[in-house]
């Protein structure tokens, strides 16, 4: 007798279990189903991703199945959004435009993650290809031609305060060939790229330098070392040295954007700093002096900012005090073979106050370690791996209370809930 209840009990247990996964599957078509059901939209979370909810005229709406957040609305045919359509990031609008067979083609809009525009144009394929504009924080950036999601054939640049900054050609994201001007409206420069000629001119237009520059097209040239200079964009100087094959091979010099002030002058192979140099702090000390290994200090000495000697490396290997320009501390540890590995602690590189000790691999926190608030209270205590916060790890506010304990995938917190797993 009791054998014949538990066996009645369990085939009424999986008819409801199969039923419940009808109305569930319902969902998808027709959010209505959801309230008639009366099926939890948590309960569907479980059992699946991302679903759709059919409109009329073949419309869609697309949602995220763990958190239930809107994705997508718009056209929708033969199983891909085609036509009009809005795309949404963490239910703030990320783009509206034109698709076709799933990707952005024709005409639409970017946003950021703020909801401003940052883009107005056409698409192809899912890259910014024909006319365009930029914007940056509701100002107009750029206005001109793109190809393969960069600027590429004429454009104009512009100030915040609406002037013009640049006026000419682009190839592959950078200048190649026309006019800057400062933030004032005055002309800085001309050149030409392809040439390899910068012309500047003085406030009476008239023609005070003409050298190389920029070597964006002489890496085409084989077995010729150019001189040249690299800018940033709004013409301060970046670099200046010898290139070979479009990449920094032999020596040269780096700037400070800010300041215009030397950071680092020595050789290079292949775009890396290998050999003899020297870095500057701001008030012009040496900060670091010896041989580099693809940019990393391989022997020498490493300075404070009054010129004492603060460390002392011997192929790679070493314990040290690294400063930032301003001199404040930012790292003390152990290198090994030139980058952090073992028991070291961090700065903030203005404040000061100590944000990390803990472990480290090859530059970046691996094992156990703890995060600290500015104030000095403990944030976080745990598990690292390869940077990010893997496995056991305990999580405390500004007031140092714990608000979280548990598990950490990739640097984000794993919740369990109704035996679904949310990252």
């Amino acid at each position: 007798m009791l054998k014949n209840i538990k066996s009645i009990y369990i085939i009424k247990i999986t008819i409801s279990y199969l039923s419940e996964l009808h109305k569930l599957n319902l969902i998808k078509y027709n959010k209505t189903f959801q309230k008639k059901l009366n099926v939890s939209i948590m309960n569907y979370i479980c059992f699946k991703g991302n679903y759709i909810i059919y409109g009329k005229f073949g419309t869609i709406k697309e949602y995220n199945g763990y958190n239930n957040e809107l994705l997508y609305e718009g056209k929708y045919s033969k199983g891909k959004r085609n036509g009009f359509g809005k795309e949404y990031l963490n239910n703030i609008l990320a783009y509206e435009g034109e698709y076709l067979n799933g990707i952005k083609n024709g005409k639409g809009k970017e946003y950021n993650k703020f909801g401003e525009l940052v883009f107005q144009g056409e698409f192809l394929n899912g890259k910014r290809n024909g006319k365009g504009k930029e914007y940056n924080e509701g100002k107009l950036e750029f206005e001109g031609e793109f190809l393969n999601g960069k600027r590429n054939g004429k454009g104009k640049e512009y100030f915040f305060n609406n002037k013009l900054k640049f006026v000419g050609e682009y190839f592959d994201g950078h200048e190649i060939n026309g006019t800057r001007y400062n933030f004032y409206g005055e002309m800085i420069y001309k050149y030409n790229s392809i040439k390899g000629i910068r012309k500047t001119y003085n406030k009476n237009l008239e023609l005070v330098t003409e050298d190389i520059i920029e070597c964006l097209n002489f890496k085409n040239i084989k077995n010729k070392i150019y001189k040249c200079e690299k800018h940033f964009k709004d013409g301060r100087l970046q670099f200046e040295g010898e290139f070979f094959d479009g990449k920094k091979n032999g020596k040269g010099k780096e700037y400070n954007y800010w300041n215009g002030k030397l950071l680092f002058e020595g050789e290079y192979l292949d775009d890396k700093a290998n050999g003899y140099g020297k870095e500057y702090y701001n008030n012009g000390s040496i900060k670091f002096e010896g041989e580099y290994k693809n940019d990393g200090k391989w022997e020498g000495k490493g300075y404070d900012i009054y010129n004492n000697i603060a460390y002392e490396l011997k192929k790679g290997n070493g314990k040290i005090k690294e400063y930032y320009n301003n001199g404040k501390l930012i790292f003390e540890g152990y290198y090994l073979e030139g980058k952090k590995n073992g028991k070291g602690k961090e700065y903030d590189e203005f404040i000061g106050c100590l944000v990390f000790e803990g472990d480290y691999l090859n530059d970046k926190r691996h094992g156990k370690g703890k995060e600290y608030h500015y104030n000095g209270k403990l944030q976080f205590e745990g598990e690292y791996l390869y940077g990010e916060r893997n496995g056991k790890g305990k999580e405390y506010n500004m007031k140092g209370n714990l608000i979280f304990e548990g598990d950490y995938l990739y640097g984000k917190r794993i919740i369990k809930q109704k035996d679904c797993l949310i990252v």
